[in-house]
């Protein structure tokens, strides 16, 4: 069904609803209209890496872990995956009866705010730091969501629109000041590419205000840009109880009355809380008009008749059975796989299991079932953890030992006991073993929303970038029983991991794996396969520098904004094969008039050096040279994920968008300003700390 019958449907049905009804369905818990065949529904889903808060469903890695494998064509699955679940668990669901929260067709996902900060808690529900690399993988993730048939299979939701990235204590009230150049240049593109090249059918504003005016009812981002010059025609939803805030926190109304006006003339459509109950008040008042109200309704019904609500469509058959099925979780261990990022390896890994006889397997983090999800997350029917995962795989041919070592956060892991507890056992596992596995790092109760976690005093941001205090102590006590160790981290976020850096054998990122990321993680460690993540966020040795948390600006903030060298860069990632790019040559003309309108692209040839099959993932960045609106370093243009066998050689065809050389100056205006660009192509980014970890340099060339 096209938007158009859709919108003649809705436009009609609507004309038949008084203007209570009307009313009733703008929250997010619609009542039905019974007289008109309109069941309730709830339109608050959630799917950010698997169906979410409503029973059981394949759980991939956290949104961050997949920015970490820098692969669209995973995105895409990933989306189908939870598009199919989703209608799945709606259609047994809707024909008990039950339209409860979180059961519905409109996911709340993705989230496509810039990781800005790595103080931010919710930093690990993103894609990375990067607008471009956000930009490709939402697009693939949407589309995979919303399907292509001939009804929405779900309808996806870019949030939180369009300045936002913490604090989250201070969200509700908080003014996010930006420059043009920032929104431009780092806050929008990614909204702009769900929007315009994914068609996603929903955006949720954002709780703070940005420029003095409140996300969810903006003239600028709103009006001007998101239905003006994006052209967006789905509906737009608030945060929840976001225009509450708009009396109560940020004191720019004086009442709910008064705070629906502004929203419903912005054009918020939906309202996730409880504000819009008083609608028909604003309107007896005289606040707003009946067709404020008609107008948003008939574009919520819009999006209800594309997702064939009303109508039997070609989803209504998917069977409760395609929920956590084979395929699905064979899709969620190659996320897992893709996502790890192995960080240090002084020839430790991979380890070999028939000359290890007892390994040990230390941390907060090895049998931690919420080290493993991360929030916004569905339930498993089986968990496989760190511990699981290796005690599964050496099965009875290593002993493994195991203890807990110290608290995740607390001084102690026993209320009774003396402070650092486990710390005895844990030297005694290090000493009895050939090897340890060190599982340290964080969970949804220490990085999160704010309200969601346990982190009560800095409402789920960190106050910095140190593990906690507990895992620090574990982790000099490790290093100096002298035993040989890796550290594993399961974390969403940058942690200063110089100590580890320094005295670890080996050091992974995995990131909040998956509910059964466990296995993958061993299999890992055991060299069953290359680990081939990317870091999707730089890796910094601290905060020295850095700006204020509430400074907006990008400067000294992410990789391409970066004044210091950092401990782990963007896009760094080590593998166990020796991958090498031998040739690169443009494919046609290569100079910068021709690039900038039509891009360029170039032939790699890449040889798999090892004896060992292999994925790595080609990036190529691009620095305009002759203008001063270039960011200051070469930023992501371009990246493949690739696949070679052992010995195998193949030319790879990588190409750089037009996009890619323009910039955007002091008004926001993106244009072709430069005269020549260096482009730079390899397995990392174009920095001395990516050259220095990874022992090789990369290719570059200018036009």
């Amino acid at each position: 069904m096209n938007r158009e019958e859709a919108a003649k449907r809705a436009e009609e049905l609507v004309g038949k609803m008084t203007v209570e009804e009307m009313a009733s369905q703008l929250r997010f818990d619609a009542p039905a209209v019974e007289r008109l065949g309109i069941p309730e529904y709830n339109w608050w889903s959630e799917g950010l890496h698997g169906v979410a808060r409503a029973g059981v469903a394949t759980m991939f890695p956290q949104a961050i872990g997949m920015g970490a494998a820098f692969d669209e064509e995973l995105l895409k699955e990933v989306g189908e995956v939870i598009s199919t679940e989703a209608r799945a668990k709606y259609n047994f669901q809707s024909a008990l009866g039950d339209r409860d929260i979180y059961k519905g067709l409109t996911i709340w996902s993705p989230n496509v705010n810039l990781f800005r900060d790595p103080r931010w808690g919710r930093g690990h529900e993103t894609y990375g730091e990067d607008p471009y690399l956000i930009t490709k993988l939402a697009i693939n993730f949407i589309e995979g969501l919303q399907g292509d048939g001939e009804y929405l299979k779900t309808a996806a939701c870019a949030k939180h629109f369009a300045v936002h990235s913490g604090p989250e204590a201070l969200r509700h009230r908080f003014d996010a000041k930006a420059t043009l150049k920032d929104m431009w240049e780092t806050y929008l593109p990614q909204f702009e590419a769900c929007v315009r090249e994914a068609k996603v059918e929903s955006v949720m504003g954002a709780y703070n205000r940005t420029n003095g005016e409140p996300c969810c009812a903006h003239s600028y981002l709103m009006e001007e840009v998101l239905r003006g010059k994006w052209g967006f025609e789905g509906h737009f939803v608030s945060d929840c109880w976001a225009v509450r805030d708009f009396h109560e926190e940020h004191k720019i109304t004086a009442s709910p009355e008064q705070s629906i006006k502004l929203a419903l003339e912005k054009g918020c459509d939906l309202n996730c809380g409880c504000t819009y109950q008083k609608i028909l008040d604003a309107l007896d008042e005289g606040l707003i008009d009946e067709s404020l109200i008609k107008r948003a309704a008939i574009r919520l019904f819009t999006t209800r008749f594309l997702l064939g609500m009303f109508d039997k469509n070609e989803y209504d058959d998917i069977p409760f059975e395609k929920i956590e099925c084979k395929e699905h979780l064979e899709v969620a261990a190659k996320a897992t796989r893709e996502s790890l990022v192995l960080l240090k390896n002084n020839g430790i890994l991979p380890l070999d299991k028939n000359k290890i006889k007892k390994i040990g397997v230390i941390g907060p983090n090895a049998d931690s079932r919420s080290s493993l999800i991360g929030n916004y997350h569905g339930t498993s029917s089986r968990y496989i953890t760190v511990l699981e995962g290796i005690e599964d795989y050496v099965g009875e041919d290593v002993r493994v030992f195991f203890s807990e070592g110290c608290h995740l956060s607390e001084p102690k892991t026993q209320f009774l006991a003396r402070e650092y507890d486990r710390l005895s056992e844990a030297v005694a596992v290090a000493r009895n073993s050939d090897v340890v596995v060190l599982c340290l790092g964080l969970d949804e109760t220490l990085e999160g929303e704010e309200g969601d976690t346990g982190n009560e005093y800095r409402s789920g941001d960190k106050k910095d970038l140190e593990l906690p205090e507990p895992q620090i102590r574990l982790l000099e006590t490790i290093i100096e029983t002298k035993v040989p160790f890796i550290v594993c981290v399961t974390a969403g976020s940058a942690l200063n991991l110089s100590l580890a850096d320094k005295y670890a054998d080996a050091v992974v990122q995995a990131w909040y794996p998956g509910a059964r990321g466990g296995i993958e993680v061993a299999k890992m460690l055991f060299g069953e396969f290359s680990p081939s993540g990317k870091l999707p966020v730089t890796f910094y040795r601290d905060l020295e520098g850095m700006p204020d948390f509430e400074d907006y600006s990008m400067k000294g903030r992410t990789y391409r904004f970066l004044e210091k060298e950092p401990l782990y860069p963007f896009g760094y990632g080590l593998s166990y094969a020796d991958m090498a790019i031998t040739d690169v040559k443009a494919s046609g003309s290569s100079n910068f008039s021709r690039a900038s309108k039509d891009g360029i692209s170039f032939n790699v040839t890449v040889k798999n050096e090892s004896a060992i099959p292999a994925e790595e993932v080609l990036q190529a960045y691009v620095h305009v040279n002759g203008t001063p609106d270039e960011v200051p370093n070469a930023k992501l243009s371009a990246f493949k994920r690739i696949r070679l066998l052992a010995d195998e050689e193949k030319i790879i065809e990588i190409t750089i968008p037009a996009y890619a050389f323009t910039t955007v100056n002091d008004e926001g205006i993106r244009s072709v300003t430069g005269n020549n660009a260096d482009i730079f192509i390899g397995f990392s980014g174009p920095d001395k700390r990516s050259e220095e970890l990874t022992k090789t340099k990369i290719f570059k060339t200018q036009i």
